[in-house]
């Protein structure tokens, strides 16, 4: 009996043996369970942007899921897309667990990186004209928008816009150029065979081939050639769709009128009226855009700087047309050189009277502004008469303050008599200076007097060569003689209070033709 019972005990506790070693087994190879192996962490949480998307066992395959992840993502679209991609994998050592399919964590983090896209770059094309740069979105829209800043000037199809690789550029660029519609192998084809039928019948006539024109309907009018005025360059690049222009709004900020700043220097001759017809800008306007001028009477001096705001495209088109025109017209002035005249001293000999031609040009515009004209051919009608004048070719002289410092206390002109003996119509300019102050020549000359001048006291008169006389009085010492010659700028005196006088000062006259004048409108 005992014996059946020891039996019992023996094969109760091999059953449970080979149950518990069955189920170990089953739980080892049972798929989607990690065995335990004292091999460090074997069992990975992966998030991606914060979003739990699954377990794996293997931590080599995560990285590789999530580049496949990424490119499968970026492979719906042309353009460049930005994606967030913060992937965190937690690693540990178990002893089983349960891992996903890697297929359905490839999924997951591919729904989680759609969800984190943040913006599309598209493929576009950068137009740059010098320092100005505008985005379109292809390369269609860069050729319309140029094409439009030709055809703006009338260009009926004559011309075309090809854009060309530059070779010289270390990255890729192309340039814009302008070119006759014929394309440009024919024009090439053309040239090559015209040059050798010419050349054979020049060999056998001898004769030039030269294009000669006999009469006016010889020429064809219209566009002669096209260019932009300055270097267009375009770049493909990618950018965001709201950094591109749309077609129409570029073609209005490339190519149509912009007011943009500039400076006009005043040249001899000029008046302000002559000013606003050159730049066609009224002359109220410019006299508002420049505090030095105070209305359309102020006096311009020569290299002023005037600032004008001139109507003009980013992208400029040069163009010249072959143009036929009837005008009256004026000979050119025909001048006599007279070198012992001055600049200033002019005489007319011969007066001018218009004449009347028929004309055939080439006239050179940029953009809707003529900036040159080449007569081509003309039949004159009536001959012009020039005007002749004869000018002198020596610079002036110039005058300048004699003294530094001072106050001035006396005009030109009507005043009260400020002392007993002194006159009430003023010759000259006062400064109020201290005794003893240096007094220069004005300008280069002869003195014609140094010494006492009665109501003057010491005084001191300068000839100068264009024919005026300075005079400098109430000097408390005289520094150089009659018949001296000085220079602009030579200390001549020390400033006083002698003669007839209220203090020490300086009197400071100038004479044209023996008559006094006002010195302060002809000071540097």
């Amino acid at each position: 009996m005992e014996k059946k019972k020891s039996n019992h005990k023996r094969y109760r506790f091999t059953y449970i043996k080979a149950t518990v070693g069955t189920l170990f087994l089953g739980l080892l190879f049972l798929k989607g369970y990690t065995p335990f192996e004292e091999t460090g962490e074997n069992f990975f949480h992966i998030q991606v942007n914060g979003q739990d998307v699954g377990t794996l066992g293997e931590k080599e395959r995560i990285d590789e899921l999530l580049l496949q992840a990424r490119k499968n993502v970026a492979s719906g679209s042309d353009e460049l897309v930005f994606m967030k991609a913060d992937m965190v994998v937690v690693g540990e050592q178990v002893l089983w667990g349960e891992v996903d399919r890697e297929e359905d964590v490839a999924a997951r983090m591919e729904e989680a990186l759609r969800a984190s896209v943040q913006e599309t770059l598209h493929r576009s094309y950068t137009l740059k004209v010098d320092e100005y740069t505008i985005n379109l979105a292809s390369l269609e829209d860069v050729q319309k928008l140029l094409q439009a800043a030709i055809d703006k000037y009338g260009n009926d199809g004559k011309f075309t816009i090809a854009l060309k690789n530059d070779e010289n550029r270390e990255f890729s660029m192309l340039t814009a150029q302008v070119e006759s519609a014929r394309a440009q192998e024919d024009q090439e084809w053309l040239a090559y065979t015209q040059a050798g039928v010419q050349a054979v019948f020049s060999d056998i006539t001898g004769e030039q081939t030269a294009d000669r024109k006999e009469s006016f309907e010889d020429y064809e009018l219209g566009i002669r050639s096209m260019d932009f005025a300055e270097d267009v360059e375009i770049v493909e690049t990618y950018l965001p769709e709201s950094q591109l222009t749309d077609l129409e709004q570029a073609i209005n900020l490339v190519i149509m009128e912009q007011e943009t700043p500039s400076v006009y220097e005043v040249a001899q001759g000029d008046t302000l009226s002559e000013i606003a017809i050159k730049v066609n800008i009224p002359m109220d306007t410019i006299v508002e855009m420049n505090d030095a001028l105070e209305d359309v009477t102020s006096t311009l001096q020569i290299g002023q700087e005037l600032l004008i705001t001139v109507p003009e495209p980013e992208l400029s088109v040069a163009r010249v047309e072959e143009e036929y025109y009837e005008e009256i017209y004026d000979a050119d002035i025909e001048y006599i050189e007279n070198d012992a005249w001055y600049t200033n001293q002019t005489v007319v000999h011969q007066k001018p009277s218009a004449g009347y031609r028929k004309v055939v040009a080439d006239v050179s515009y940029l953009n809707d502004k003529e900036i040159g004209r080449e007569i081509l051919m003309q039949e004159i009608v009536m001959e012009a008469v020039p005007k002749i004048v004869e000018r002198g070719t020596r610079i002036p002289p110039t005058y300048v303050r004699p003294i530094s410092g001072g106050v001035q206390t006396s005009g030109f002109g009507r005043r009260s008599a400020p002392t007993r003996g002194a006159s009430s119509y003023h010759k000259g300019i006062d400064w109020a200076t201290p005794t003893g102050t240096p007094v220069y020549a004005s300008c280069g000359g002869t003195v014609a007097k140094a010494g006492w001048g009665s109501g003057y006291g010491y005084v001191v008169y300068i000839n100068h060569e264009d024919g005026r006389q300075t005079r400098y009085a109430h000097l408390s010492k005289v520094l150089v003689s009659a018949g001296q010659t000085v220079k602009q700028g030579d200390r001549i005196a020390l400033s006083g209070n002698t003669g007839i006088s209220t203090g020490p000062h300086l009197h400071f006259e100038m004479l044209i033709n023996g008559t006094q004048v006002n010195p302060l409108d002809y000071l540097d």
